[in-house]
């Protein structure tokens, strides 16, 4: 049975040979991927997947994670400022589920809170062009939320 959870202890427990992880930020128009070697150490922005119908949806990923040896899911959870669910989050838990049924994988939800707002800030600070920040966001932000799953996951792995 697949699993959804927002605890990371748990999402290891599921895990424990490890393996490469698939990052997700889940947008109205665009999921951006990254991925993350095995050993959990760095996250990589892949790219964007323009959204169409949810079964497609759920196919490309799918059909990315069996080709990249993917072992879990993480999706970033837009929680509201205060920490509370919004209409949106909901609609990423129900995603959520849902892929981690099409994929067979575990899914753990991050907290997604300023991932775009850093990524935005890092491509200004590298002076991209707006078409630029444009085209890679979403692949980025998902990247900021692997990269901060892991840094969790990896204490966990190591008992810090």
């Amino acid at each position: 049975m697949t699993s959804v959870t927002t605890d990371a202890e748990a999402f290891v427990a599921l895990l424990p040979d490890g393996g490469r992880l698939l990052g997700l930020d889940v947008g109205t128009r665009t999921i951006g991927l990254a991925t993350a070697s095995a050993d959990w150490r760095f996250a990589t922005a892949r790219t964007t997947l323009k959204r169409s119908k949810p079964a497609a949806d759920m196919a490309a990923i799918a059909a990315l994670a069996d080709a990249e040896g993917i072992t879990g899911l993480v999706i970033g959870l837009p929680l509201s400022m205060n920490g509370s669910d919004s209409e949106r989050t909901q609609s990423v838990r129900a995603q959520a589920r849902n892929l981690a049924k099409a994929t067979g994988r575990p899914v753990l939800l991050w907290d997604e809170r300023w991932s775009t707002v850093a990524v935005e800030r890092a491509m200004l600070e590298a002076d991209l062009s707006r078409a630029k920040r444009a085209e890679r966001v979403d692949a980025l932000a998902a990247a900021h939320i692997l990269e901060g799953a892991l840094a969790r996951l990896a204490r966990i792995g190591t008992g810090v």
